[in-house]
């Protein structure tokens, strides 16, 4: 609220501005971020506060926009509806909250019967929400197997992961995420799951808590236990992943498959790995033998993974344009 005053003029009038609008906040995916940890030691985030109007007619600065920047993955839920706001994909920004409207400045309020006008309209709260976000790993590959089945042994060889690794099952408890480069330009993720058994979509074990990581993944690598402590056959193995998979989400078997049989360096003597391999491509899948200790197999998992990764971006690339193919 003002009143002009200035020298000669004897009836100034009202010249109280309008007050700023308050900022809105976005959220935005971004791929330098790799987990929530900023927001968990800052969990309060707001936008700016618009500033009020002055005389003269200035209308008051808005607030400044806050922009909060998530990993891809991240899922917004309203924790008080428990309601999936979002879910983060991309770079794209996304408005999260509006910020309030300013105020009218008491130079709108002026008529004929009411010339000097003492009140001005004030603005407006902007928008508050509780939210949680959770965050699901966006890998290319995701290795599957049974407990100690030798995923984290490759995933440490052949990306910069260092997970924990033992000789009992369940040595994961949480999903480990490795950086592999193929060649001198080509890299992909990989994600390492806890160990999955059967009845596990049920709850079984881990249960099926972690397999929501391994939903968003160009890739599924099953690994399969060869070696002489594996207390299933390779081919029942396969059927308890496939089964499993299935069970908790038939999406998951439409997904690029490759099948690793493991630990070729201390394999069963009884077993016969050719044999189990021709069972397998007689299945229509595509299986390699490897040992993580020796590393026999290592490189051409490596890049036969980039190619398949390389494969599904660009037909993804293509389904986004549209475009298909002749």
């Amino acid at each position: 609220m003002s009143m002009r005053r200035e020298k000669y003029i004897r009836f100034g009038g009202p010249d109280g501005g309008d007050g700023g609008k308050g900022g809105d906040v976005y959220i935005q995916g971004d791929r330098k971020f790799s987990s929530l940890l900023d927001l968990r030691v800052h969990p309060h985030q707001k936008a700016g506060n618009g500033t009020a109007g002055m005389g003269d007619q200035k209308t008051g600065k808005s607030g400044n926009n806050k922009i909060i920047r998530v990993p891809f993955g991240t899922t917004i839920i309203n924790d008080e509806t428990e309601e999936i706001h979002l879910d983060i994909l991309d770079d794209k920004s996304h408005l999260l909250l509006k910020g309030g409207r300013g105020g009218l400045g008491n130079m709108h309020f002026k008529s004929s019967r009411n010339q000097a006008p003492r009140y001005a309209q004030p603005g407006e709260e902007g928008q508050e929400m509780c939210i949680r976000l959770e965050l699901k790993l966006i890998a290319d590959v995701g290795l599957v197997g049974l407990p100690n089945a030798g995923k984290s042994t490759l995933i440490s060889t052949i990306s910069n992961a260092r997970p924990k690794i033992a000789d009992y099952p369940f040595t994961t408890i949480m999903p480990n995420l490795g950086v592999v480069k193929a060649g001198n330009f080509s890299t992909f993720l990989v994600a390492d799951i806890p160990g999955i058994i059967k009845g596990a979509h049920l709850g079984a074990g881990l249960g099926d808590q972690f397999l929501r990581h391994i939903r968003r993944t160009s890739v599924l690598a099953f690994l399969i236990d060869c070696s002489f402590i594996a207390e299933q056959s390779p081919i029942d193995t396969y059927n308890t992943l496939k089964n499993e998979l299935g069970s908790y989400s038939p999406d998951l078997l439409q997904k690029q498959r490759i099948i690793y049989l493991t630990k070729i360096d201390a394999v069963n003597e009884n077993l016969d790995l050719n044999s189990v391999h021709n069972e397998l491509t007689a299945m229509g899948e595509e299986a390699y033998a490897i040992s993580s200790v020796t590393g026999n197999g290592i490189d051409k998992l490596v890049y036969r993974l980039s190619e398949l990764v390389e494969a599904d971006k660009a037909k993804r690339a293509l389904d986004e344009l549209d475009i298909r193919p002749e």
